[in-house]
């Protein structure tokens, strides 16, 4: 059976689109290190070996212009045929891949995230945001200044390592919470992250936001603090806590403000609904805390905390040229929020006359996901059988990481883009094979593909992996068969506690390069707010 056709794009007309603020998806369909390694600016990663769990939230109109590429792994055909199938009407392939895109004068970023930080580079550049060296902080800290730590990162990446004394205030939340944790003017404030963005962008924020505190970033964060010598803690748990009255009135005046010179529109409820029966795509975000949004969401709605929004944007808004709408509940952090997407290019909203009563949907976000041809699921009471008789090759499509840490003994590690580039080559022979990952989801979605290249019995397990150690069968740790190699995810230079000085240093010398590849790059769209002087009764 022949192969679909798909047509294939030039790379001037997506540039050219781009340039027009027209929409546009570009998905790399590699695992996410090989994208790491050059990827054009407003690419966005949707991999093959998880395309299913990704797509339908990430790029929700079926017409959008879709184009796909990889490096001449041959996972583009296989990803547009998927997506196809999934009633995607304008899907095309690069022309040419990523050497096109090269030869036809196409920038090419490396890392993740790079729009976000190119343009965290470029605010700091435009605004001389203020900072400290890390010696300058770690002389405040150890002199008993008066002087507070803000953490704008996740708390879980807060709780691997932070700055001694640092509280976890993620970036969207600085604003509301900045006075209440330092209410005298003399307090300094110290903002960081593991590197340089959050930082830049929660310290510019607190400046827009016109706090009457000195306000500095703790330049290259945690990566800085390490380079000089210093000691990180691990394993902290300090938080902010609720916003007083008048915090909150105060910050959300001079958001307001912000989000208004930034050209953010506001909209009501029935604008947004109007706008969700088109066919431009709208993303709608709430930008609270996820203790905040489960226990109470406007239906249709996506948590994204605001901070991560404006780090992570291509991992949320994956179409180019999109509308975004805000949510929140205090009038401060969606237009906090919004004020940094509108400078980095997007038509962004925030939704107002909102009542308590549209707040009616709860619990946690979930992602939209593909029906699946019903497998056979098996229990773990049966594949424990099955494996003691012999014959039975367990298939784990969970990530690398968690594979490592446990796993269903003589489980074999694969990723489905070495499945569709080796085949059959790629699996242990077997009488059987039982697939199955951290819930089985994902499992799911190979079950056809390992039946058609071995003609064996393919099964699902059950509830995966939690289901097996949640009926306290035998696991176990480490690399015995690993049948993909390590590029599901990129490790950032920036996270872990083990991170040589080199690669630390050769990341942050890629940011300070960021704002010449930008303008390089001609595509990006982004206007940085000149700073404005401050009220000094804020």
């Amino acid at each position: 059976m022949s192969k679909p056709v798909f047509p294939f794009r030039q790379t001037a007309d997506i540039l050219e689109a781009l340039r027009q603020q027209q929409e546009v998806a570009i998905v790399d369909v590699r695992d996410e290190a090989l994208f790491a390694t050059g990827h054009p600016l407003f690419a966005v990663n949707i991999p093959l070996s998880k395309l299913e769990l990704e797509l339908l939230d990430r790029i929700p109109q079926s017409a959008t212009a879709i184009t796909l590429y990889d490096n001449g792994e041959g996972l583009a055909q296989a990803a547009a045929e998927r997506i196809a199938a999934l009633g995607y009407s304008n899907v095309a392939l690069l022309k040419e891949d990523l050497t096109g895109w090269q030869a036809a004068g196409g920038e090419l970023f490396i890392d993740v995230n790079s729009p976000s930080k190119a343009f965290g580079e470029l605010v700091e550049h435009h605004n001389h945001t203020p900072s400290l060296s890390a010696d300058e902080v770690h002389s405040l800290i150890n002199s008993d200044a008066n002087v507070v730590v803000l953490d704008a990162r996740r708390f879980d990446e807060y709780q691997t390592m932070s700055i001694p004394g640092a509280t976890s205030v993620p970036g969207g939340e600085l604003v509301l919470r900045v006075r209440d944790i330092a209410p005298s003017p003399e307090t300094t404030v110290i903002v960081n992250c593991a590197g340089r963005t959050r930082s830049i962008i929660g310290t510019q924020s607190l400046v827009n936001a016109g706090i009457r505190n000195p306000v500095f970033a703790l330049r290259n964060g945690t990566i800085g603090w390490t380079l000089a010598g210093h000691d990180l803690d691990k394993g902290q748990s300090r938080r902010y806590g609720e916003a007083s009255e008048t915090a909150q009135r105060q910050a959300a005046s001079h958001a307001r403000g912000i989000a208004d010179r930034a050209g953010v529109e506001r909209i009501p409820l029935a604008t947004l609904k109007r706008w969700q029966q088109e066919p431009r795509t709208t993303y709608l975000f709430d930008v609270r805390d996820a203790d905040e949004y489960a226990a109470g969401h406007l239906p249709g709605s996506r948590h994204v905390p605001g901070g991560q929004l404006v780090q992570e944007t291509d991992h949320y808004a994956s179409v180019r040229g999109a509308r975004i709408v805000l949510i929140d509940d205090d009038g401060v952090r969606a237009n906090m929020t919004a004020s940094w997407l509108a400078q980095l290019g997007w038509q962004v909203s925030v939704l107002e006359e909102l009542q308590a009563s549209d707040f009616s949907a709860s619990g946690a976000w979930k992602a939209q996901v593909p029906a699946v041809a019903q497998p056979e699921f098996i229990s773990p009471q049966q594949l424990a059988e099955w494996l003691e008789e012999g014959q039975t090759q367990v298939l784990d499509f969970t990530t690398r990481a968690n594979h490592l840490n446990s796993h269903i003994p003589g489980a074999g590690w694969l990723l489905r883009s070495t499945l569709q580039k080796e085949g059959k080559s790629a699996l242990p022979a077997a009488r059987r094979y039982v697939l199955t990952c951290g819930s089985s989801l994902l499992a799911g979605y190979a079950v056809e593909q390992v039946a058609e290249l071995t003609g064996k019995p393919v099964f699902v397990l059950e509830g995966g992996n939690a289901a097996w150690r949640a009926a306290q069968l035998p696991t176990e740790q480490g690399d015995q068969q690993l049948l993909s190699p390590a590029i599901d995810r990129y490790r950032r230079p920036y996270e872990g506690t083990d991170i040589a000085p080199a690669v630390m240093q050769a990341y942050l010398d890629w940011e300070y390069g960021l704002v010449a590849q930008l303008d390089r790059d001609g595509t990006h769209g982004f206007r940085v707010l000149p700073a404005q002087a401050q009220n000094a009764t804020a």
